[in-house]
């Protein structure tokens, strides 16, 4: 088949490598308009971008496609479109471009966790399973019939991040699969329960303020989801700490303050934090200017010290 391929982030790459190195034809790729990074406020390609551009693939930058992109997308009479996590919401104008329309490889088991967010989302609920959705799309936000689902269990400490790899990896080995069915005609088409449907949102870096009134449990999925990016964080005294990692600890909790660093904590232990239910032991963090490195080191270099408290950070108008 003829396919034009949509995505932006690395999510997306490993799909778009197995299309490459299928039977298939690419015919152009589409990601969103480049954007200044978090660092230096440099202009960067996307993964996706950066892939195609490495292999000789059209690529389109539309920065509204349904807008913009209608017509040269048309030129190009694809048999399909392939979305996966490209950014943009689709019109039926575009929808209508392909003879069999346009499929979506979403990171959640539909109809749970549709929307911007499902892996980061799915983490931070401290769900236990999530998988890969192929779907039919249509008009609605992730609400097409349900081709082909698979799950996995997400690992006990297992971040946004990694588990997006491994997410990657089930949907490039659903995809040919299910490329054959459509271009036989014999794909499935399940209705979903939208009854049972929940929704995410992009996540911002307010999301990620440790409330440590929440308990240890919910705390550690903030960390895990909130990895690799926009990082949780935490105020202690007056500097941010950013949180990559943490785990539960294996110790009684106190009647200290939510957010105090315990006297358990030493250089050798790990630094143990009193939340609202449970302890938390901070793993990996950051203080600004600083490395990432394990919160021992800082503890060994009294940049933490037991007493210390760790405190919500009050969110402002950036």
């Amino acid at each position: 088949m003829k396919i034009i391929f949509l995505g932006t982030p690395e999510f997306a790459v490993k799909a778009l490598d197995t299309l490459v190195n299928s039977k298939h034809k690419v015919l152009a790729v589409v990601t969103q308009p480049d954007k200044p990074n978090a660092r230096g406020n440099k202009i960067v390609p996307c993964e996706v971008k950066v892939y195609a551009e490495n292999h000789n693939i059209p690529v389109y930058q539309f920065a509204k496609i349904s807008r913009d992109g209608v017509d040269q997308l048309k030129e190009l009479k694809p048999d399909l479109m392939i979305t996966a996590a490209y950014g943009q919401i689709l019109s039926q104008k575009v929808i209508d471009i392909p003879k069999y329309g346009i499929i979506n490889l979403h990171a959640s088991l539909l109809p749970k966790y549709r929307g911007a967010s499902p892996i980061q989302s799915a983490v931070m609920a401290g769900e236990q399973r999530t998988g890969i959705t192929i779907m039919q799309t249509d008009i609605g936000l992730d609400t097409g019939d349900i081709i082909s689902q698979k799950a996995i269990d997400i690992l006990p400490n297992e971040t946004a991040g990694e588990l997006s790899v491994r997410l990657a990896d089930l949907a490039s080995s659903m995809l040919l699969e299910v490329l054959d069915e459509i271009s036989a005609e014999t794909a499935p088409k399940i209705k979903q329960n939208h009854s049972d449907a929940t929704f995410t949102k992009k996540i911002t870096k307010q999301d990620c303020y440790i409330n440590w009134n929440k308990s240890a449990h919910q705390i550690k999925s903030l960390v895990l989801g909130a990895n690799p990016e926009p990082i949780a964080s935490t105020l202690v005294g007056e500097q941010i700490l950013k949180v990559y990692t943490a785990d539960i600890a294996d110790i009684a909790g106190t009647e200290l303050p939510v957010g105090t660093i315990l006297e358990e904590s030493s250089a050798k232990k790990g630094v143990f934090v009193q939340t609202g239910n449970g302890v938390l032991r901070l793993g990996d963090v950051q203080l600004p200017g600083g490395k990432i490195m394990d919160a021992k080191l800082l503890f060994s270099g009294r940049k933490l010290n037991v007493g210390d408290v760790c405190s919500h950070i009050v969110a402002t108008e950036e």
